[in-house]
């Protein structure tokens, strides 16, 4: 009987995900296996009612405002219904002053959203998505105040990984584990500008999805995203688009 209501317990969770737990996770409570860390990036952790989900049809943007003073981080997410996501993030503080910029590709916007953590430095800041796309890719997008822990990813990754140097004019490449399911990026300076392209590939060259940032201070505005990987063969490639004075630190957690 003990056997069975263990087996019972296991079937529970979500698919194959229930034999990969290990003899670990029978001593661990159904809460802690069945809440995964990286679906805080899913666009239902920003907008669980979904009243901040805007539709955003090609050649056309969408903003949303931001006023509290007290946080300084907002979180995005881009979803599509299989199409490409060809979009551009920009951060606006006052009237004509964007300190952030990032130029987001998926190839896949439902098995590969684009997902980033966007710091606003403590400002009333408005985020504004442009969809770069025809019309006929139109995607959805969303954005909130981060919360709960994932207002403080940007410093727990760097805190938790050891950072990889990459100088200016540099590239850098990354395999991934086949057992990766998502993977957390964190690419941040001393305070300098961040300029840099990071690519998820799968084959030898084939981008399936591409960040573009820059920043005037690497250190308030680091870039922080989250991919997906679905399948297996992928590989990270990251190349400081800056002068070779403005070295960028790489910081990778798979999950």
């Amino acid at each position: 009987m003990k056997l069975s209501a263990a087996f019972l317990a296991l079937s529970g969770l979500n698919g194959a995900a229930a034999f990969n737990v290990g003899a670990a996770a029978a001593v661990r409570p159904a809460s802690a296996r069945m809440a995964p860390v990286e679906m805080a990036w899913d666009m239902k952790e920003i907008t669980p009612d979904g009243a901040l989900v805007q539709r955003v049809e090609g050649k056309t943007r969408k903003t949303w405002k931001f006023n509290d003073l007290s946080k300084d981080r907002v979180q995005v997410a881009l979803n599509s219904e299989g199409r490409p996501v060809n979009a551009d993030i920009q951060l606006w503080l006052g009237p004509d002053w964007t300190p952030f910029t990032l130029k987001a590709y998926s190839e896949d916007g439902k098995a590969r959203p684009i997902q980033t953590l966007v710091g606003t430095r403590n400002k009333a800041a408005m985020i504004e998505v442009r969809n770069l796309g025809e019309y006929a890719f139109p995607f959805i997008a969303a954005s909130n105040y981060a919360k709960g822990e994932m207002a403080t990813v940007p410093a727990e990754i760097p805190a938790a990984t050891s950072a990889v140097r990459v100088d200016g004019g540099a590239l850098r490449s990354f395999p991934l584990d086949p057992a990766c399911e998502s993977l957390e990026v964190v690419l941040n300076t001393d305070g300098k500008q961040l300029n840099a392209r990071i690519e998820l590939l799968n084959a030898p060259n084939n981008p399936k999805q591409t960040f573009e940032v820059f920043t005037n201070n690497g250190e308030l505005n680091s870039l922080c995203v989250c991919f997906n990987t679905p399948d297996a063969g992928n590989t990270l490639r990251i190349r400081n688009l800056a002068p070779v004075e403005f070295p960028a630190y790489i910081h990778l957690q798979e999950k």
